[in-house]
């Protein structure tokens, strides 16, 4: 029924992984949200995917990991067309998208040293809250 879904040249979620479910659309719309299954859900288990290998999952599983289900499924839904297919198309490009943007490797932290402006502007700031402290407190003398 479904066609593959390309995320990038080397990643290929197969169509048998992903699990669409329409049902009733929520919100105003008259007879036609009422009579029609248009709201689409989609289900795709990380965990249990073919398309990832390790590394590729354990990004994805890290990246994705406040959206995921205990099981490992990420779940996505769309209501907002009026046509199932519309909505499905959509869905099935969301996914793409998260997954595309959870593949890309972290860029690797260049250490760098502070300049010396950055370092006086430090210790002058230092030292005005020094004083600012030094004036704090009770008055010294007449007591």
């Amino acid at each position: 029924m479904a066609d593959d879904l390309m995320i990038n040249a080397r990643v290929t979620i197969p169509a048998a992984e992903l699990e669409f479910t329409a049902t009733r659309a929520s919100g105003p719309g008259g007879q036609h949200v009422n009579t029609s299954d248009t709201r689409v859900q989609l289900r795709w288990n990380v965990v249990a995917s073919v398309a990832l290998g390790e590394v590729p999952r354990q990004r994805v599983l890290a990246a994705l990991a406040s959206r995921l289900t205990t099981e490992g499924d990420l779940i996505l839904a769309c209501d907002t067309h009026r046509s199932q297919r519309r909505n499905r198309d959509e869905v099935a490009q969301r996914l793409a998208a998260l997954v595309r943007q959870a593949l890309v490797p972290p860029k690797p932290r260049r250490a760098t040293r502070p300049t010396r402006a950055s370092k006086e502007k430090r210790l002058d700031e230092k030292k005005q809250r020094a004083a600012v402290k030094r004036t704090r407190g009770r008055a010294r003398g007449d007591e």
